[in-house]
């Protein structure tokens, strides 16, 4: 099981393909730290927002999520770099990603915050000289910053952080549903790139990436998901209102944990319902909320992917030093 427990609606950024900031929810009604005492054990856990750190009380819930949870990442603008710095200082363990959307000029623009990519960037090294591991940053991408791709993946790999990667997309969680890809064969291209150097790499995890991102390259094109979608069933959405919800795409109620406890909303009636909505969805989301845990599920499908690619980069290496040309040369 993994969750993904949102604490806020509130953000102090104003992005491009994300309207929640205009929607914000009241600090007095947001869900309370002890909320997820009634959480089920876990594997991973993502704090996320809004942001999470215009709340006091984040350690608050790591805090009592690390009773619940082998993993905790928090995702964050990484604008308020002392709030996240306390944390880190406190919870060493816990991991953290900074959501950069492109070099400083495509970041500030996309994201509507002053000088973000400097804030981003300023926690992200504060972290690392603090010598925290589990750390690093991510874009969503979109025609305006999939240029930057590539560079964002060279900084990281320089500065020795994880890199994470999203395509942007529709969601009743972002009030937005009019993003597109004006250019999605260029878009996709830069996914194909990064898969490339990631399968490249010699960390077997940087394999599996490859994978994913090559998946981002299908949704950008609009392909049907590689893997199922099982969300409601392998990973929940909790939000700041206290709603079980099965993700943060579909505008579906499981049931509510401050009415209830846990087993009775992910055991009940209405769980059966949302879920078999899961499997009618048409959506083909291919986020890393949803497909990390398919990929657990059913490893034997991004195995099988990273030995056929392997085999025919190996294959053009021959064929190169033979002096024959390839079929794609």
């Amino acid at each position: 099981m993994e969750g993904i427990v949102c604490v806020t609606y509130r953000c102090n950024a104003r992005c491009h393909m994300c309207h929640t900031w205009q929607h914000p929810t009241r600090p007095e009604d947001e869900i309370s730290p002890g909320i997820v005492d009634k959480l089920p054990d876990m594997a991973f856990t993502n704090i996320t927002g809004g942001e999470p750190f215009l709340r006091d009380d984040v350690g608050e819930f790591v805090e009592r999520l690390r009773k619940k949870s082998r993993r905790i990442v928090v995702s964050t603008n990484g604008y308020f770099t002392e709030k996240i710095a306390d944390l880190a200082r406190r919870y060493p363990d816990v991991g953290v990603r900074i959501s950069i959307e492109g070099l400083p000029a495509a970041n500030d623009e996309l994201r509507g915050l002053r000088d973000g990519f400097d804030h981003g960037l300023r926690t992200l090294l504060e972290l690392r000289e603090m010598g925290l591991r589990d750390i690093g940053f991510g874009i969503t991408v979109s025609d305006r910053n999939a240029k930057d791709l590539m560079e964002l993946y060279y900084l990281a790999k320089g500065l020795g952080v994880e890199f994470a990667t999203a395509a942007t997309h529709n969601s009743y969680y972002f009030h937005k549903f009019d993003n597109r890809f004006e250019e999605p064969e260029a878009v996709a291209a830069e996914f194909e790139c990064l898969a490339e150097k990631l399968l490249d790499s010699r960390r077997i995890k940087d394999w599996f990436r490859a994978y994913f991102n090559y998946g981002l390259a299908n949704f950008v094109r609009g392909g049907a998901r590689a893997l199922p979608c099982e969300v409601g069933t392998d990973v929940f959405f909790l939000d700041p209102l206290g709603a079980i919800r099965p993700c943060n795409g579909m505008d579906e109620v499981l049931g509510n944990l401050n009415d209830s406890s846990f087993d009775e909303i992910w055991n009940g009636p209405r769980a059966d319902e949302v879920r078999r909505l899961v499997r009618e969805c048409s959506k083909q989301c291919w986020m890393i909320g949803s497909v990390s845990p398919a990929m657990k599920k059913k490893l034997s499908v991004p195995v099988r992917w990273i030995v056929s690619k392997k085999a025919d980069r190996v294959r053009k290496r021959i064929r190169r030093w033979m002096g024959k040309p390839s079929c794609k040369d």
